[in-house]
């Protein structure tokens, strides 16, 4: 089932190049409907919204109580509660941890200097449904707001017959301030400039279809957002010691999610290729989504043999895939040649599914080769800063010459003139 090629220079590349490409394909029809989704509710704000929630959920917008959550957690089995708790306390622990905070010193002039650092007044979380119902990733977009110190954070979700009882007790333990029933671009529209009772946010993250992915596209300037996700896709490294079995499992993980999605294997072994191919035909067979799987891997899952490891982390670093397991004798050994990946999995008891669900860091993460330059979502990703700067006359009386002389460099009188009324008494 998994293709197995011997990097010679070329057919690894091609294989690179056709992972490329199933993410750079975008569609122009799907673009010209949003677009025009976009500027209708522009224009007619919360009426446009009511009319596209119409047409494609048969329904109006509505909101859903705190009543509303709170009997959907008690709709959940004990067990999914207790797990989505473990998950959301893990998740702000790993955040607190990573939270900046304002900062003043002196600087080598004497006056103060500095940032301050403020969470966003409202952040917008968009929540697939039907199908496509994960709670967890409503803890993995909330939870870090909160820890942030977003104002409110306002989750969308789409107003299907039966709203996931998991995904509204997700929402309810992660602190969500406002749930509204509306989807689509409809619903990245209104966020993006306001509409009646759905206000306008700073920032809209969250996973949707094409129709979101391309609002979202749209609605960058106007708002932050968060990353225009690409297939999901795993990269593992093993050498001679991993075991068949976990790696095989992890690739079939990964390609569960869609067609699209993509798993290959780097390992300087071509033994232990061959024995993963075997596990994956053997474990495949047992699995609910094996069609999917199997499409996946037929098109877009590999095993790649090269010469050495060095050689794997060359590739791995080129392919910057959104999570990379390193399945080796010494994988933390391996962690200073790693440069780009979303995620980074380390030994035999850190599968993919660790970081999807409990560990902590977030599960929102670049793909399609953007951990070049892009990062997992995390409270970062929703505080911003403001510089601090505070002279006094004394501070201030020594940089003046060079102010002045700076700013008459750049042909702008009124910044030197600013400086120079403050001294016009000759002093200094």
């Amino acid at each position: 089932m998994l293709s197995i090629i011997t990097a010679d220079g070329a057919a690894e590349e091609n294989q690179l190049e056709a992972m490329s490409a199933r993410a750079a394909e975008r569609n122009a029809d799907i673009e010209q409907t949003v677009r025009a989704v976009m500027e209708r509710v522009r224009e007619g704000g919360y009426e446009a919204v009511c009319e596209y929630s119409r047409r494609f959920d048969h329904t109006e917008p509505y909101e859903i109580s705190a009543e509303k959550l709170e009997q959907a957690c008690q709709a959940c089995s004990p067990e999914l509660l207790e797990a989505l708790e473990h998950a959301a306390a893990n998740i702000r622990d790993y955040n607190e941890k990573l939270l900046t905070e304002s900062k003043e010193w002196r600087s080598p002039d004497g006056g103060t200097v500095g940032r301050v650092v403020r969470g966003l007044s409202r952040v917008g979380v968009y929540v697939p449904g039907g199908t496509a119902a994960y709670p967890s990733s409503v803890l993995m977009n909330i939870v870090p707001a909160k820890v942030a110190g977003v104002g409110e954070v306002i989750m969308v979700t789409p107003p299907t017959e039966h709203l996931s009882n998991g995904v509204l007790a997700a929402a309810r333990i992660a602190g969500v301030d406002r749930v509204i029933a509306v989807g689509g671009a409809q619903a990245v529209a209104a966020l993006t400039y306001g509409a009646g009772p759905i206000p306008k946010v700073d920032k809209l993250v969250g996973p949707g279809n094409a129709y979101v992915a391309a609002a979202k596209r749209l609605a960058y300037g106007k708002i932050d957002i968060d990353m225009i996700a690409g297939p999901s896709e795993v990269l593992v490294i093993a050498d001679r010691t991993a075991d068949p079995k976990y790696v095989a499992a992890d690739l079939l993980a990964q390609a569960e999610h869609d067609r699209l999605a993509s798993a290959v294997l780097l390992t300087d072994s071509r033994a232990v290729a061959e024995a993963v191919d075997r596990e994956v035909e053997r474990q495949v067979a047992g699995l609910s989504r094996r069609e999917i799987m199997e499409a996946s891997l037929r098109d877009f899952g590999c095993a790649i043999v090269c010469e050495d490891l060095d050689r794997c982390a060359e590739l791995a670093n080129r392919i910057a895939p959104e999570h990379l397991e390193v399945v080796t004798e010494e994988p933390r050994a391996f962690l200073p040649k790693i440069r780009n990946a979303g995620a980074l999995f380390l030994g035999a008891y850190s599968p993919e599914p660790l970081g999807d669900y409990l560990a902590g860091p977030c599960h929102v993460l670049p793909t399609s080769g953007t951990a070049r330059f892009f990062s997992p979502l995390s409270v970062e990703a929703f505080l911003k800063s403001m510089s601090v700067l505070e002279f006094d006359r004394e501070t201030l009386r020594p940089l003046a010459k060079e102010i002045v002389t700076l700013a008459r460099s750049e042909q702008l009188t009124a910044h030197a003139n600013s400086i120079e009324v403050r001294f016009a008494d000759g002093e200094g």
